[in-house]
């Protein structure tokens, strides 16, 4: 497996502010697909809950009604398709992630948002065995499992300087600002009916 190092700067040679803001967009905009993923259920899922309405072992359901297929389908169509998009807008700019080669922006982007989608699904799995009710906050599992399964998911494809300190770090703390602010947002417009 080739390891991917994308056009993505290491954290390591940043000495100014002036480094540090391109570097933390093409870090936002390499993980853009899985935030994509991630909300677009929100937006596009509902119908057809992927456990059934079966229970787990330990008597409760095993994601909950609102992992639905309709939802994880809208998920993986939207972070792809913003792969896609990414591909066409950033090539030969000076955010192009991975040198204008497209299958590099739409494989990881597949990759990421399959990610995302499968940390969703293992959070909301997890908080049901914590006897986290369907639509209850639960700090860090409404927030993390999607960014960490996405992630490994590109690691996968043998992309690993995400997983350098600094860039993790940066990831986790945008991901728990930016998905607290947007759920917010949601619940504050009637898209969602709790905030987080």
């Amino acid at each position: 497996m080739v390891c991917k190092t994308s056009s993505i700067m290491s954290f390591d040679l940043i000495s100014s502010a002036a480094e540090f803001i391109p570097t933390a967009v093409r870090l936002l905009l390499f993980i853009l697909p899985a935030y994509i993923a991630n909300a677009a259920p929100v937006l596009l899922g509902g119908h057809f809950p992927i456990d059934g309405g079966r229970r787990a072992w330990d008597g409760r359901p095993i994601f909950g009604p609102s992992k639905t297929w309709l939802g994880l389908a809208a998920g993986l169509a939207a972070g792809s398709l913003a792969a896609v998009l990414e591909a066409h807008l950033l090539r030969s700019t000076s955010f192009d992630l991975w040198s204008g080669q497209a299958m590099w922006y739409v494989s990881s982007g597949v990759a990421l948002s399959a990610g995302a989608m499968l940390g969703d699904l293992a959070g909301s799995f997890i908080k049901r065995r914590m006897q986290v009710k369907a639509g209850q906050q639960s700090l860090l599992l409404d927030q993390l499992p999607f960014l960490f399964f996405a992630l490994a998911a590109a690691g996968l494809l043998g992309i690993v300087f995400v997983f350098e300190p600094l860039p993790l770090l940066f990831l986790v703390a945008v991901t728990l600002v930016l998905h607290r602010s947007a759920n917010a947002f949601a619940h504050a417009s009637g898209i969602k009916r709790v905030p987080w």
